[in-house]
């Protein structure tokens, strides 16, 4: 067990604090729950709020509320947090660097991807599979300024998100390819030939992203730069509720074409290529701007240089 060292309040060095007891108390304020954190550390119950007592009693200070169950961090416990987070990475970090040296990198890599970039998933997990065939990968959806926080407070190790609009900041990119948007209709709804313009499109019945999702403020803004505005009929949170809502012949939506692509060879839909509001929207690898560089995070900004502009076309 790596272990760091507590200061007294003299700044006299005390008594090393472990890890791990970091480790259940990041548990306990994530999952808000003694059990949930205590099953996430695959420890008992009463271990982990032995361990929280311990790490308690190291600092002298009270770092959770409770009374039968968890009431939420003290002053002291907010003060703690982003050092234990810091410690635990770094502590993470250490052991995989000295075990890189000489063998195959191996752990968990979490990703979090905004979902308009999730078909372009399955690329780059590919690619980092064929490159680190040892790593366990979780991908999870997220929204962009989620991605943000979590690199910042590492709980990812890297994102997938767009660069331009809204930019992450404190981070590393690495681009990989330019989104289009695509109107996708039901079967017969509209004309197989017919060229439409934006201005065409804005008179559709519509069913979008709801605007807290940044692929819909990416929209919004690029029209309102032509004096135009979506009224939808019905908004969502997925691409799959989109979907569902356009199979059933009354409304259309605007995706961005790597959805678009998903629906290839499916009888009941047509999708239909809009003008370009610009140059389109860049996506990417993002990775937390610090250093030393984790060596997961390395790998993933590494392949995604790689694979970079593969996506396009």
């Amino acid at each position: 067990m790596v272990r760091g060292f507590a200061l007294s309040a003299r700044g006299e060095r005390t008594k090393p604090v472990q890890t791990r007891l970091l480790q259940y108390f990041l548990a306990l304020e994530r999952e808000g729950h003694f059990a949930r954190a205590a099953a996430a550390c695959h420890v008992s119950q009463p271990t982990l709020s032995a361990g929280i007592s311990a790490l308690e009693a190291q600092l002298g200070k009270r770092l959770i509320l409770r009374n039968r169950r968890y009431g939420g961090l003290t002053e002291e416990g907010r003060a703690i947090l982003p050092w234990a987070r810091q410690l635990v990475a770094a502590a993470d970090n250490l052991m995989q660097a000295a075990a890189v040296v000489k063998g195959p990198l191996r752990g968990e890599l979490r990703l979090g991807a905004i979902p308009a970039a999730m078909p372009a998933i399955g690329f780059l997990v590919e690619a980092l599979l064929e490159r680190h065939p040892g790593l366990n990968i979780s991908v999870r959806a997220l929204t962009s300024r989620q991605i943000e926080r979590e690199l910042a407070a590492f709980e990812l190790d890297a994102g997938l998100t767009y660069l331009d609009f809204e930019p992450p900041s404190h981070v590393l990119a690495v681009p990989l390819y330019v989104e289009r948007y695509m109107l996708v209709a039901a079967h017969g709804v509209l004309e197989e030939e017919r060229a439409l313009g934006w201005e065409d499109v804005a008179r559709l019945p519509l069913c979008l992203l709801h605007q807290g999702m940044q692929n819909r403020r990416i929209l919004d803004a690029r029209l309102g730069g032509r004096e135009l505005a979506l009224r939808p009929v019905v908004t969502a949170d997925s691409y799959v509720a989109l979907f569902a809502l356009v199979r059933q012949g009354r409304l259309c939506s605007i995706v961005p074409d790597r959805h678009a692509m998903l629906l290839e060879g499916l009888d009941w839909v047509r999708t239909f290529a809009l003008p370009d509001t610009d140059e389109g929207s860049r996506i990417g690898v993002i990775v937390s701007d610090r250093a030393p560089l984790g060596p997961l995070a390395q790998a993933v900004a590494a392949v995604a240089r790689d694979i970079a502009g593969r996506l396009d076309g």
